[in-house]
């Protein structure tokens, strides 16, 4: 068996999918690919033992897997226009917003797509406002 530490973190997201072996695997692998089309320059990370991270100029947002739902955590989520009410969970945070996915749930691709764009403006706005200051 491979060690751990020679995988890339794109390698451990597609191992832990595969691990997961269930709808978690599945619902995780659907949203990654559509954060991928959202933003083709998104950098995958793997973080605090085990949590896949999709960045772009800072935290987009995490994914983590429970027994039932896939949790997407957008780290500025409180920041972001969400028309189409895709937040429905730790809508109380400061800062934080997610969206908890339920066993044969589908979130709306497009509307998806469009929160994962407005996060990554606001990550490269605030990133070209430090480089600039």
């Amino acid at each position: 068996m491979e060690s751990i530490e020679n995988l890339s973190p794109a390698e451990l997201i597609s191992r832990k999918i595969v691990e997961l072996g269930d709808w978690r695997g599945e619902t995780l692998e659907r949203m990654r690919e559509l954060i991928k089309d959202a933003d083709p320059d998104v950098v995958e990370e793997w973080k605090w033992r085990g949590t896949p991270v999709w960045e772009h100029d800072g935290i987009i947002c995490t994914g983590e897997s429970y027994k039932k739902v896939v949790k997407l955590t957008f780290a500025k989520g409180a920041s972001l226009p969400d028309p189409t009410g895709l937040f429905n969970s730790s809508l109380d945070g400061n800062v934080r917003r997610a969206i908890d996915i339920p066993e044969g749930e589908q979130v709306d691709a497009s509307a998806f797509k469009a929160l994962v764009r407005e996060a990554v403006a606001l990550n490269s706005a605030r990133a070209s406002k430090r480089s600039t200051s």
